[in-house]
């Protein structure tokens, strides 16, 4: 595979480090590795993460080295990995880049990171410190020197047929895949993020292992989780984030969801109405409205921008409540299928789940599972309330409320809607394009777009003018008159308190 080298980023930062690292120690050997490589082969260098590995430079020698080029974070330093920003990048980025000595590692086979020996070694060769690594993929290596001032990058150090499967999009392990994931059963995930990530098939002898050393995930060392639920999350995230219908799929056929989520199975088999939903049961349906997010039709609703985290996995979780709050004619004596407060059950579930995994943790998705919560809680806004006789407030409290996001409820609503498939018929959006005409509606009040005016009076205003203490009393004319505001019956200071005056005898 060839590489634009012209188009790596940090060029001229990237240029200074080798520069000097080769003028202080003329032995050293500086190598671009991992994901780095992975990523420049594919083109995908935006906001990359750089990871470099160094030779022939003792430990200390190193750090005190990094310690007068910029700032130096020793968290990974047991690791063997330094994270390092050159002061040139202190302002344009945040991003530490990660640089390691070759290392030596002997695990326990636990499964987790903690149950390693781990020694650096600067004579280590480069083979041998990239048969440790998890995927082909991630094995390969770039050596880069300076020649006549200017970095020189020569060909790519390829030895377990990276490129290959590059080409072949698969995910394979480096060696035995037995042997790599019970050193690390984290890599188990990672290995599904990249399949969704790249949209790569998973080689069959590793994707066996993942199935079968999946119920390891839960292990627990000396107190502790080999996996901590914070790398659960990222890697969960993740997956879903760059491709949400191969994610679900592939975290129930490997047992994620089994053996971490599994509230989300009770989806299967849960029946639903056939009036309103032909498509299947709860999990069909739910598959369905993932693959809704990605459709032409959403699309030319919503345009091409990529959806928000919290829109994807409300819309994973949306109908979890379901198979919790069902009645049926046959036990319950109801007329038809019936899941009564699902909405509400489901939000509650969510963030029961939520917080076991510990989604929050997630900080460079900035997951916001208050908002994922809301979106949940508030799916049936459409159906279980008439939106012709809504009341404005009603609208901006869900469709202009600065916390929450209402773009992404009515995007929800619509994938929603679109996954069920009635027994008579086409899939009806009448109720979301007349929410769609009442939010409008409302937007004519303001040049700033999802943005209402402010409200003319504020409760200070109301005391002051009317000689009212503060109470109940106070909250209920804002909201008569906010009301009044976007219904257009007042613009005006003078024309709110005249409606004050009129209408609320005070």
């Amino acid at each position: 595979m060839k590489i634009d080298y012209n188009k790596i980023e940090q060029e001229k930062e990237i240029t200074f480090f080798v520069k000097k690292i080769s003028k202080k120690f003329p032995a050293a050997e500086v190598f671009l590795v991992g994901g780095t490589v992975r990523d420049i082969l594919l083109k995908q260098t935006s906001q990359m993460d750089y990871d470099f590995l160094i030779r022939k430079i003792k430990a200390k020698e190193l750090e005190n080295f990094l310690n007068k080029l910029g700032k130096v974070n020793l968290v990974g330093k047991q690791f063997g990995v330094f994270k390092f920003l050159p002061n040139a990048l202190t302002k344009k980025q945040k991003d530490f880049w990660d640089i390691a000595l070759p290392r030596t590692e002997y695990s326990g086979n636990s499964g987790a990171r903690t149950d390693f020996n781990i020694q650096s070694n600067p004579e280590l060769s480069l083979k041998e410190d990239l048969s440790r690594r998890d995927f082909t993929i991630n094995a390969m290596a770039i050596k880069l020197e300076i020649q006549d001032s200017k970095l020189k990058i020569k060909k790519i150090i390829d030895f377990f047929d990276g490129q290959k499967d590059l080409r072949k999009k698969i995910i394979q392990t480096v060696g035995n895949p037995t042997q790599r994931f019970k050193e690390d059963y984290s890599r188990m995930l990672r290995g599904i993020r990249f399949a969704c990530q790249f949209n790569f098939q998973i080689e069959q002898k590793t994707w066996q292992t993942i199935k079968k050393l999946m119920p390891r995930i839960n292990d627990v060392l000396n107190g502790e989780r080999s996996v901590p639920y914070e790398t659960i999350a990222k890697e969960f995230l993740k997956s879903f984030y760059h491709s949400a219908l191969r994610a679900i799929d592939l975290c129930d056929q490997s047992g994620i969801f089994k053996y971490l989520i599994p509230e989300i199975l009770k989806m299967k088999k849960c029946p639903q109405p056939k009036k309103y939903h032909m498509e299947g049961d709860v999990w069909t349906h739910t598959r369905l409205a993932l693959s809704n997010l990605y459709s032409k039709k959403f699309q030319k609703q919503f345009g091409k921008e990529k959806n928000s985290i919290e829109l994807i996995i409300a819309t994973l979780f949306h109908d979890i409540g379901k198979p919790y709050t069902i009645k049926t004619p046959q036990k319950d004596g109801v007329d038809r299928v019936r899941f009564n407060g699902h909405d509400c059950v489901g939000a509650e579930l969510f963030e029961k789940i939520s917080q076991r995994c510990k989604f929050s943790s997630v900080s460079n998705l900035k997951f916001n599972a208050s908002l994922t919560k809301w979106l949940i809680e508030n799916h049936m806004i459409m159906l279980n309330e008439k939106i012709e006789k809504m009341k404005n407030r009603t609208i901006e409290k869900y469709f202009f409320n600065e916390k929450y996001s209402g773009q992404d409820l009515l995007k929800l609503d619509f994938v929603d809607a679109y996954a069920s498939l009635p027994q008579k018929g086409k899939v009806s959006l009448q109720n979301f394009h007349k929410m769609q005409l009442r939010i409008k509606d409302l937007e004519k009040l303001n040049k700033e777009k999802n943005r209402l005016p402010q409200s003319i009076l504020n409760g200070d205003e109301i005391m002051k003018k009317f000689n009212l203490n503060s109470g109940p009393q106070i909250g209920k004319l804002l909201e008569t008159l906010r009301e009044a505001q976007l219904g257009r019956m007042v613009k005006t200071k003078s024309e709110a308190i005249k409606f004050l005056k009129t209408n609320l005898n005070i």
